[in-house]
């Protein structure tokens, strides 16, 4: 979607003194309307208004965004007195998981979008700032400060969405028996469940409460699609290229000791540490053509959350001289979609996906994140997440189907993944 000549954007960043918010959760900075979110552990950009704004789709999305937002930056007056990632002149996004993604649901869900907010509130450690983007001239500071109290979800009924559990444990019957016989190697499925509410959702609630319950996952919102995800699919920060993989999974008891017990299962466990092999290769060979140098830990470490465990590997590179233009953008589409969220080999993970799941995944399962004008930024993978329009919700959850997956199994791994969601919906 080609700009109708160029749009000169201004965009002004300024600190704030740490007593300006006295540690006021980003989350609550937000208001009712257009509201943008990318927060783990206290720290993070939130923003709200919209200066600009691209929707893309098909299988140039990723492209048409990108060749936008460098036209974009290359017209922005950036005045940044704060110089830190996040600051400056930024933009949130989420993408479409398939090419042809919403092409039978209309624009909700289907559409991938970059939103250029009007303010910006960030924190990164001790910094705190403000950002103000405006066309043509710079924008007065606003007052910062918290929002009234969001209206809680209410009378929230719970139903099956594209298949009950019956049906989805017989597609991943499916998908085993294709495995067994060595049409592929490992594909991930997912489901939904739908969730109608009393009134139309202020997604200000559910934000809070996973920001605050799930600190160490990426809580975000961009365009009605809303979540805290475990999984970093690149960060690209002064060339220094990051991605945390995360494939293998345990739901937690609640007894310490029992899970401790099952986390070492979970580090031993032969079919949970195939599946993660998988995700790692499949990062770790899309980001080789870019960095000169990229380091895979020998074996994945347990990540701890409230209501699951991951296995999980961090992968890093270093961007190199030829590649040095390519964007946190660039290298979001480079590995998306992963063996984490698609299967291996890619292609036959993805036709079979196509084939038996029988869901639109709109943009779960995608990246989501944000850029600046250097084309530094963060995508995480949209998991543990919903897309809302008025009262309806839709939750999300997948799981990696290998060989030795049992189908009882993964429907509870799915229930479980469902969680998050579920209780920052229920409170």
């Amino acid at each position: 979607m080609p700009l109708r000549g160029p749009l000169r954007l201004v965009a002004q960043s300024v600190p704030l003194a740490p007593s300006v918010l006295d540690d006021v959760p980003l989350t609550h900075l937000l208001p009712a309307d257009r509201a943008l979110a990318w927060v783990r552990d206290g720290d993070g950009i939130v923003g709200w208004g919209e200066a600009a704004r691209i929707e893309t789709s098909g299988d140039d999305r990723f492209t048409d965004a990108g060749a936008w937002w460098r036209e974009v930056s290359a017209h922005c007056v950036v005045r940044d007195k704060v110089g830190v990632p996040g600051s400056g002149l930024v933009a949130f996004g989420s993408f479409a998981f398939a090419d042809d993604s919403g092409r039978t649901r209309g624009r909700a869900g289907g559409s991938s979008v970059l939103v250029v907010p009007r303010v910006v509130v960030g924190r990164r450690g001790a910094t705190t700032w403000v950002t103000t983007i405006n066309e043509s001239a710079l924008a007065p500071t606003p007052r910062v400060a918290p929002t009234d109290e969001p209206a809680s979800p209410e009378g929230v009924v719970f139903t099956d969405g594209s298949t009950s559990g019956a049906q989805w444990e017989t597609i991943v019957s499916d998908a085993v028996r294709r495995i067994e016989a060595g049409d592929l190697d490992k594909v991930v499925l997912a489901r939904d469940l739908v969730a109608d509410l009393a009134a139309p959702l202020d997604v200000r609630a559910p934000l809070r409460r996973l920001a605050a319950a799930y600190p160490n996952c990426w809580t975000f919102h961009v365009d009605n699609l809303f979540g805290a995800t475990p999984e970093m699919l690149v960060r690209r920060e002064r060339g220094l290229v990051t991605s945390r993989v995360l494939a293998g999974t345990i739901r937690r008891t609640g007894d310490d000791a029992r899970d401790l017990a099952l986390a070492g299962s979970l580090a031993r466990s032969s079919k949970d540490l195939e599946e993660h092999e998988y995700a790692v290769r499949s990062v770790a060979d899309a980001l080789e053509p870019y960095c000169s140098s990229t380091n895979v830990p020998e074996a994945p470490f347990v990540l701890h959350l409230p209501n699951v465990m991951h296995l999980a590997t961090d992968v890093a590179g270093v961007v190199d001289a030829e590649h040095e233009s390519a964007t946190s953008l660039d290298l979001a589409a480079a590995l998306h979609p992963s063996a984490a969220v698609g299967g291996t080999p890619r292609s036959t993970a993805l036709e079979l996906i196509a084939e038996i799941e029988h869901l639109d995944r709109g943009r779960y399962a995608a990246p989501v994140g944000w850029i600046d004008a250097d084309g530094d930024g963060e995508w995480g993978i949209a998991l543990r997440s919903a897309e809302y329009d008025g009262s309806r919700v839709r939750l999300f959850a997948g799981c990696g189907i290998v060989a030795d997956s049992s189908p009882e199994a993964e429907l509870a791994e799915s229930q479980a993944k469902l969680v998050p969601v579920r209780d920052a919906l229920t409170g």
